[in-house]
């Protein structure tokens, strides 16, 4: 007569089922705690490092943020660099330039006037107009939603010609790659004679008359 099979007695199905339990909380935490953090902060520094690039037809040297550069196109007038995806839209930066005909190191006080108001005048979604200066050079960064993300350009003046810069994360982490456009457009240097420097006039102090009877 065949042995009957022992019984597994409850007490084993519970230690196993702590163990499991125990093991899979124990993995986790190190994922949430550990693992996660880490990888997050490689993928941003990876994201955000920066790599040369220079065009000499476009008369442009810059930083491109590693999380930006992939395929380079270019086309008359301007240039192309972005990260291709199988599904969706991958981060891109397209760059142009134009003569500048009126030979002005700055934006004229009218088309300034028309880039901080369009937001309004077109109902642009998130749009956000700052004049800055880039490489020592007058400019403007614009934020917007456009094409179902957001996009940020920058345009530089020079003398000899105008740049445009368009930059989007398309659909990749918007923050990050938002702080990859700006910190690779920043970076811009427009060729050709760097503008004078500023000049700060200096106020001599008032001098006070002294009151009649009063010595010094």
């Amino acid at each position: 007569m065949a042995p009957m099979p022992r019984q597994i007695s409850a007490q084993i199905y519970v230690g196993i089922a702590i163990l499991v339990i125990g093991g899979g909380l124990v993995g986790g935490e190190y994922f949430l705690v550990k693992w996660y953090p880490n990888h997050e902060r490689h993928v941003r520094d990876e994201t955000l490092s920066l790599r040369p690039y220079r065009n000499d037809s476009l008369g442009i040297d810059m930083q491109v943020a590693d999380g930006l550069f992939g395929k380079v196109e270019n086309f008359p007038g301007g240039v192309r660099i972005y990260r291709s995806k199988f599904w969706g839209i991958g981060p891109s930066l397209t760059i142009t330039s134009q003569p500048n005909p009126d030979q002005s190191a700055e934006f004229s006080p009218q088309v300034l006037a028309k880039w901080e108001t369009q937001g309004v005048s077109e109902e642009i979604p998130r749009y956000h107009f700052e004049r800055t200066k880039i490489q020592n050079r007058d400019a403007v960064l614009i934020q917007q939603f456009k094409d179902r993300a957001m996009m940020l350009t920058a345009r530089v003046i020079s003398p000899d010609r105008i740049i445009e810069a368009n930059c989007t994360p398309g659909q990749e982490d918007e923050d990050l790659f938002m702080e990859a456009c700006e910190e690779s457009l920043r970076t811009m240097k427009v060729a050709g004679p760097e503008p004078p420097p500023a000049v700060v006039e200096l106020t001599p102090p008032a001098r006070t008359t002294p009151a009649p009877g009063k010595k010094h």
